[in-house]
């Protein structure tokens, strides 16, 4: 059983990722059709992000009152009817409707997947899990533009996309039962639900919880803020052409996910705490070589370094959750550290990009050097801290 249930979480994850892409790869053809100005997009990223950073922070409430299992059926279900909608409605302003319980949805399933395996399941398979979001994540693109150059309409991919969420909900739906099942057979404790849910100052006031947060959302900066801003950079400061940058840039991404894969068996050897201070030392590294004043392919080096760093940073620190902060309060703490990895996603790049306007692009690599050197003091203050002592 627990096998099946590993087998559907899998696929659970990679559902998760097909529509994180999907909007920006999408968006050049969705825009003419809407006559809306470019920038439009972001309206829409925004409210996703909102809704994602909302239901993260209650998701412990939530999960402690359902269950994993019926709370992520429901909320691929939200996901679900956000992606027809994309495929479906007529204009930019329904869109906005949409994306609501999009956001709404990705939020509780991504926290609610990642304390169950994080409570159940071996370290590996949360790197290896991270890794298939990543599948999802690229697969999405990938879609989407081999339908475009069949002559099909954007729309065709988001419905595409949207009947494999709702299949994969009528899974889950019929699934439900085994998610208790395996729980008990692991041998963990099930979560009281007569003890009180903690608020969200309690969870924060907790031991080590405002370094993992901090963790949190220093990572999901250095990850955004390369993903946004890489391929501007490698085209305004080292003279790429723009098709070649974004090469690139998805080259930092499959370093990630190939680095992930491959964190899954470093961790039959390497503990986590170890496996996220050396994310952080090659991140170093990576950084480094894009500040330093030498030939170009350094720099594109440093990319992939930066990208195979934050390999194990994400889901280590995921999986070391309920062994620092107990499993009472693991599902609570998960929720608040997920909608702070949200926040660094969302605020971050922005805020590069605020100050590269009145000063250069230049300083990409200085901001980044800023964020991991603030996520390595915070990861290494959490190295001691375990539930309990």
């Amino acid at each position: 059983m627990a096998t099946v249930l590993l087998v559907l979480i899998y696929i659970a994850f990679v559902s998760l990722g097909l529509p994180d892409a999907l909007l920006g790869a999408a968006w050049p053809a969705m825009r003419p059709g809407f006559a809306v100005p470019v920038s439009f997009a972001g309206i829409l990223q925004v409210i996703i992000a909102g809704g994602t950073i909302v239901s993260s922070m209650n998701s412990g409430r939530v999960l402690r009152r359902f269950g994993t299992g019926k709370v992520t059926a429901f909320s691929v279900g939200l996901t679900a009817i956000a992606l027809l909608g994309f495929g479906l409605l007529p204009s930019f302003w329904w869109l906005i409707a949409a994306a609501i319980p999009l956001g709404l949805g990705a939020g509780s399933v991504d926290a609610g997947l990642n304390a169950f395996v994080a409570e159940h399941y071996e370290s590996r398979h949360m790197s290896w899990l991270h890794s298939f979001w990543g599948v999802g994540a690229l697969s999405g693109p990938l879609l989407l533009a081999l339908l475009l150059r069949n002559n099909y309409s954007w729309r065709t991919g988001y419905l595409s996309i949207g009947v494999f969420q709702w299949v994969l909900v009528v899974v889950l739906i019929v699934s439900i039962p085994l998610w208790k099942k395996v729980a008990a057979r692991s041998g963990v404790a099930p979560v009281d639900s007569s003890v009180e849910h903690p608020s969200l100052a309690q969870v924060v006031s907790m031991r080590g919880v405002p370094f993992a947060l901090v963790t949190f959302l220093f990572y999901c900066g250095i990850e955004a803020s390369m993903g946004l801003w890489g391929g501007t950079y490698l085209v305004a400061v080292k003279g790429f052409e723009p098709a070649a940058a974004a090469s690139w840039v998805s080259a930092f991404f499959a370093s990630i996910t190939t680095g992930r894969f491959l964190t899954g068996f470093a961790t039959f050897k390497i503990s986590n705490n170890n496996l996220i201070r050396g994310g952080a030392i090659i991140i170093i590294a990576g950084v480094i070589l894009m500040l330093a004043p030498l030939p170009v392919a350094a720099t594109l080096a440093g990319f992939l370094l930066v990208g195979f760093g934050c390999a194990p940073i994400f889901p280590c620190m995921l999986h070391e959750t309920p062994v620092r902060f107990g499993s009472t309060h693991a599902q609570s703490v998960m929720g608040v550290q997920m909608a702070f990895a949200y926040i660094g996603t969302t605020f971050l790049p922005p805020l590069f990009g605020f100050v590269s306007s009145v000063t250069s692009l230049a300083l990409l690599p200085v901001f980044l050097l800023g964020y991991i050197a603030v996520l390595f003091v915070s990861s290494e203050r959490l190295r001691t801290i375990r539930a309990g002592s």
